[in-house]
């Protein structure tokens, strides 16, 4: 019943992947207007942006979405507020959140004259093959061969989560600071136009004669 009529092909997919219908600018927006109407206090709404924020610093992609949920849990804060922070990291966002994190990372565990000339990507898919032809190894005789994945771990995944965490600190402050007082300016206005729309609705009951 709420299926598509035509299905779309995988390039539309990843086309508005990559670029949404109406634009990055309608998605943020969407994004913002949903943040300022959800029915919690604004401390407890922007606490949950933050945290999905921050979240997009990690590199638990494919999870971010389900440690934002936990964190905002823990941190009593708004769980779909930290869904929706994580829009933060799109395919706009991502690289520069990527090269901050990981040149970050470098330096504070020191290894910018030790890393090898491959790309993040390639190690990445270099880790993906390992792991495919380990799983193959299982049940085959052939040996199995974890050196991708740990040269993947400790040049990659590991300096990307230590050097995130920092920057997405600084960025979910930064963001917390900046939507309380919108969400608290927005909310004070919308009861003061639901205050004024319940009394001009008042004023207009008619009053029963005898």
């Amino acid at each position: 019943m709420f299926k598509r009529r035509f299905k779309r092909s995988f390039l539309n997919q990843l086309r508005e992947f990559l670029w949404p219908q109406g634009g990055w600018a309608r998605a943020f927006q969407y994004v913002k207007h949903r943040l300022r109407r959800l029915p919690d206090t604004p401390q407890r709404i922007s606490r949950g942006v933050a945290v999905g924020v921050f979240m997009t610093f990690t590199p638990f992609y494919g999870l971010h979405f389900l440690f934002s949920a936990l964190c905002a849990k823990m941190l009593n804060a708004n769980i779909l507020a930290a869904l929706l922070g994580t829009f933060f990291g799109n395919p706009l966002t991502y690289f520069p959140i990527g090269l901050v994190s990981l040149n970050t990372g470098y330096f504070l565990l020191g290894l910018e004259g030790e890393r090898d000339p491959r790309s993040f990507g390639g190690k990445f898919i270099d880790a993906g093959q390992d792991l495919f032809q380990n799983l193959g190894a299982l049940v085959t005789d052939k040996d199995a061969d974890w050196e991708n994945l740990i040269i993947f771990y400790h040049e990659a995944f590991f300096p990307y989560m230590i050097g995130g965490i920092a920057p997405g600190l600084l960025a979910g402050l930064l963001v917390y600071y900046l939507s309380l007082p919108v969400v608290t300016a927005y909310q004070k206005r919308r009861k003061g136009f639901l205050k004024e729309k319940l009394l001009s609705l008042k004023k207009k009951k008619p009053t029963l004669t005898k």
